[in-house]
C-alpha cells in the first residue's frame, strides 16, 4: 500500500472477511468395519456389474440393462467442456457399499451408528414433525423407509426402487426406467445405468393430493465410494406432490463420486414440486442427472440449493410436452474455496402455449467458481410459448469468478423468450449507507447477501429452515487488516 492515507471505502474493503459456509455439521463419520459392511472391489468391470446385479437379485431385464450400459460407458468420452474432472479415477471408486443390515420401517431397527448419523442430520425429527414419509439411504442402500398410514391409504406408493421392481408395479418401472435419461445420454448416465443402487419409487394415483411432503435423504459415509441412487416419480393425472431430496457427506482426502439419476413424470393437469438441498463435502464430484416430462396442463416446479462438492455438473431438464404445461425453476448456488460449480437448467418446449420461468442466484468467494448454463429450446410446434430466464451472481471478493452461458434455440415464430443476467459485487456505498444507520459492518454484509438470496431461499421447504439459515446466512466477520 503506497502512502499512509486510505479512504474509508478502501479501509472497509481491506478488513472485510467473509467466512465459508460452515459444513462441519456434516463432517462427522463412522469407521466402516469390514464385518459390518459389504463392498465390491474398486473399479468398473463386467464382473463387478454382474456382482452388483446378483447382490440385488435383479430381474433378468435389469441385469442385461446394466451390462449394456457398461458397454455404452466404455464407448463414450468424458465431456470436453465444463470443469476438470481429472481428479476422478474410476479405477479407485468403489461402486457399491452396503451396510449389513436389512431395510426397516421401524426406526428402532436401524443400527446405532447409522441411526446416530441420521439423528444428527435431523431426519427422524423432521419425519415426526412435518413429513408424510421418509426414505434414508446410507452409502449404496436404503436403510430405513416409512410412510404415514393416511398417505398409504390414499393409494400413494413410496418405496425403495428395488422392492418396487419386483412387486405389482414391476411393469410400470420397467416401462419408465431410464427412458427419460437413457444410458446413451452421456458417459455418467451410462455409468449410472450399470451400477445404480438404492433410491426411491413414488407413484401418486390419479386425482390424489399429498398434503405434506415426502422426503429422501442420501448420506455417503464411505471414503472413495460412489453413490448412484435412482429416483423415479410418477404423478398421475390431476395429482399433486411435493418431494424433498437432501444429500450430504463427510470430508475425506480421496475423491468421492455422486452420479445419481432422477426421472420425473408429471401427468395431465398434475403438479410436482421437487426440492433439493445438496451439501456434499469438498472432495465430492457431483455428476447428477435430473429430468422431467410434463403432460398437458401439468406443472413442474424445481427448487434447488447447491452448496457443496468439489466439482458439480448439474442441469435439471424439463420437457414441456403437453399443451399449456408449465415449469418454474428456482435455484441458489454457493461456491467457496476449492469449488467449481457448473450448474443451471434446460427446458424444451414442444407443446403449444407452454411457459417456463427461471430465477437463479449464485454466490462465490475465496476463489470459488460459479458457472450458470441455461438452454431454452422452443420447438417448431410450440406456438405461444413463453420463457423467461433470470440469473444473478454476487462475487464477494476479487479472486472469485462467475460466468453465465445462455443458449436459446427458437424454431417457432410465435414465441416470447427473454434472458437477463447480472453479475456484481457487494457495493461499498451500500455498506457505508447501512453502517451510517447504526448497523455493524458484519450485519450489513449479512443483510445484503441474505436479501440477494431471499426470493429463492424462501421457496425452499420449511423443514430445512434451520439448515438453510446455516448455509445461506453466511457468517460475516470484520477483522482489522
Amino acid at each position: 500500500m503506497q502512502g499512509a492515507h486510505t479512504n474509508e471505502g478502501e479501509h472497509m474493503a481491506e478488513k472485510t472477511y467473509v467466512e465459508d459456509i460452515n459444513t462441519s455439521l456434516y463432517d462427522f463419520r463412522y469407521e466402516e468395519k469390514d464385518e459390518d459392511f459389504y463392498k465390491v472391489d474398486s473399479g468398473l468391470t463386467p464382473e463387478i456389474v454382474e456382482k452388483i446385479s446378483s447382490e440385488k437379485d435383479d430381474p433378468e431385464w435389469m441385469r442385461q440393462f446394466r451390462l449394456k450400459s457398461l458397454e455404452i460407458y466404455n464407448k463414450i468420452s468424458v465431456p470436453g467442456w465444463g470443469p476438470s474432472i481429472d481428479g476422478l479415477n474410476m479405477d479407485n471408486i468403489v461402486t457399491y457399499v452396503r451396510p449389513k443390515t436389512k431395510m426397516g420401517a421401524k426406526w428402532s431397527d436401524v443400527p446405532a451408528d447409522i441411526k446416530e448419523t441420521f439423528e444428527k442430520l435431523g431426519i427422524p425429527q423432521a419425519e415426526r414433525e412435518s413429513l408424510a414419509g421418509v426414505g434414508a439411504q446410507y452409502d449404496s442402500e436404503l436403510v430405513y423407509h416409512n410412510v404415514k398410514e393416511e398417505v398409504a391409504a390414499q393409494g400413494v406408493i413410496y418405496s425403495d426402487l428395488e422392492s418396487a421392481m419386483k412387486g405389482p408395479y414391476a411393469e410400470m418401472i420397467e416401462s419408465h426406467f431410464m427412458k427419460l435419461v437413457p444410458p446413451t445420454d452421456h458417459k455418467f448416465a451410462a455409468l449410472h445405468g450399470a451400477v445404480w443402487s438404492g433410491g426411491s419409487f413414488v407413484y401418486v394415483p390419479k386425482g390424489v393430493t399429498v398434503e405434506i411432503p415426502l422426503q429422501s435423504y442420501f448420506r455417503l459415509n464411505a471414503p472413495g465410494a460412489g453413490q448412484f441412487e435412482h429416483t423415479l416419480i410418477i404423478v398421475d393425472e390431476e395429482a399433486d406432490l411435493h418431494f424433498i431430496e437432501g444429500c450430504s457427506a463427510p470430508k475425506y482426502n480421496v475423491a468421492n463420486l455422486h452420479a445419481g439419476c432422477v426421472e420425473l413424470f408429471v401427468g395431465k393437469n398434475a403438479r410436482l414440486r421437487y426440492s433439493t438441498i445438496e451439501n456434499w463435502s469438498k472432495n465430492m464430484y457431483n455428476l447428477n442427472t435430473k429430468r422431467s416430462i410434463v403432460e398437458e396442463g401439468g406443472i413442474m416446479e424445481w427448487v434447488s440449493g447447491s452448496f457443496g462438492s468439489h466439482t458439480s455438473f448439474l442441469y435439471p431438464m424439463t420437457i414441456l410436452k403437453g399443451d399449456n404445461s408449465k415449469m418454474e425453476f428456482m435455484g441458489i448456488t454457493f461456491a467457496g474455496e476449492g469449488q467449481d460449480l457448473d450448474t443451471g437448467m434446460k427446458v424444451v418446449h414442444t407443446g403449444a402455449n407452454t411457459s417456463s420461468f427461471v430465477n437463479t442466484k449464485s454466490i462465490s468467494k475465496s476463489g470459488g467458481i460459479n458457472t450458470f448454463r441455461s438452454a431454452v429450446v422452443i420447438g417448431k410446434d410450440a406456438k405461444g410459448a413463453k420463457s423467461s430466464v433470470s440469473c444473478a451472481s454476487l462475487m464477494l471478493d476479487r479472486v472469485s469468478r462467475s460466468d453465465t452461458i445462455p443458449a436459446i434455440d427458437v424454431r417457432c415464430d410465435d414465441a416470447d423468450v427473454g434472458h437477463e443476467a447480472k453479475i456484481g459485487k457487494i457495493s461499498d456505498d451500500a455498506i457505508f449507507y447501512l453502517m451510517s444507520r447504526g448497523i455493524s459492518e458484519e450485519d450489513a454484509r449479512a443483510m445484503i447477501v441474505s436479501g440477494f438470496a431471499n426470493n429463492v431461499s424462501k421457496e425452499l421447504p420449511l423443514e430445512y429452515a434451520v439448515e438453510m439459515n446455516n448455509l445461506i446466512n453466511i457468517e460475516m466477520k470484520g477483522t482489522i487488516g
